[in-house]
């Protein structure tokens, strides 16, 4: 489990992170998001003890990571996957982290098929693509055979292929009841592995909820029902929580009773039913609705040489 309480990191003036607190539970996967300059990274960093806080405190399975006797035990972190010596094979790489930590070489050979680096276990790291680089990272993320997983970014630079085996092991990972922490840009790959959310913007918390609640939350949700007696329905659907609207003479959109219901109901009492569509907004739509005040760049629309000219 990885706690923050009251996070605060500031450089100078700045503020990076301000007064942060979320918890990354066991058993699921907690996506960790925010718009560029947000403080994902800071966050992270100090989660691992590469930055100190200037207030507030983060814990690892109950504590500060410098406290850990062993922490890859603890908590298998991937925040560069090039931060690796490009002398060094794919082998050389991982036996080096294994010593600091008393971890066998059958772990290293395990965690290299895990990441299917058999046939590159041999070769030097500068050599590795930019997905061969980030399987490696992960490798050396589970090495340690971890609580926690916090992962940057994982499926960048990794072909289809890779990317649906990391939403299997993360998947895998907390279902065996392991923490795993999910920082990641691609918001749809974060939907389907994602089950809960934390969303800060400016370095503060904006969110921490599920992914099904936030996207209810931020796209109003409703059915949308097409009939030819849409004035009988709406009668018939009217309720004190129930919010109707329409477009057109034939269509309505229903808050309050979800399709199943107005589908039921509408079969009652005969109503013949063109469409019956429930509405939501994608993960990228809400998120970018709800971080829109908090994002630090903002790009002009994009203009053609002509239209320049």
């Amino acid at each position: 489990m990885i706690e923050a309480r009251e996070l605060t990191k500031r450089y100078g003036d700045k503020t990076v992170v301000d007064h942060l607190s979320f918890t990354v539970k066991p058993g699921e996967v907690t996506g960790f998001l925010g718009p560029n300059g947000a403080g994902k990274s800071t966050t992270m960093r100090m989660i691992i003890g590469l930055d100190s806080p200037t207030g507030g405190s983060v814990t690892v399975n109950g504590r500060r990571y410098a406290q850990h006797a062993a922490p890859l035990h603890e908590i298998g972190a991937l925040l560069e996957a090039k931060s690796v010596h490009p002398g060094r094979t794919a082998v050389g790489h991982l036996m080096a982290l294994a010593h600091t930590h008393g971890i066998s070489r059958r772990r290293v050979d395990e965690v290299i098929e895990l990441a299917g680096l058999g046939s590159v276990a041999g070769k030097r790291v500068g050599a590795f693509s930019l997905g061969m680089g980030q399987r490696l990272g992960i490798a050396a993320a589970l090495l340690g055979d971890p609580a926690v997983v916090m992962l940057d970014e994982p499926v960048n630079g990794l072909d289809p292929e890779g990317v649906l085996w990391v939403r299997h092991l993360l998947s895998g990972l907390a279902d065996e009841g392991r923490a795993v922490m999910l920082s990641s840009h691609l918001m749809s790959e974060t939907a389907l592995i994602a089950d809960h959310l934390v969303i800060i913007g400016r370095g503060r918390l904006l969110a921490d909820t599920t992914v099904d609640d936030f996207v209810r939350e931020a796209g109003g949700g409703g059915v949308k029902v097409a009939t030819a007696e849409a004035q009988k329905l709406r009668s018939l659907l009217a309720g004190p929580d129930v919010t109707i609207s329409s477009s057109s003479a034939e269509e309505l959109l229903v808050s309050g009773r979800d399709a199943r219901e107005i589908g039921a109901i509408a079969a009652q009492h005969g109503v013949p039913l063109y469409e019956l569509t429930p509405q939501s907004v994608s993960l990228e739509e809400a998120f970018i609705e709800l971080t829109s005040d908090a994002v630090e760049y903002h790009s002009a629309p994009a203009t053609t040489a002509r239209e320049a000219a």
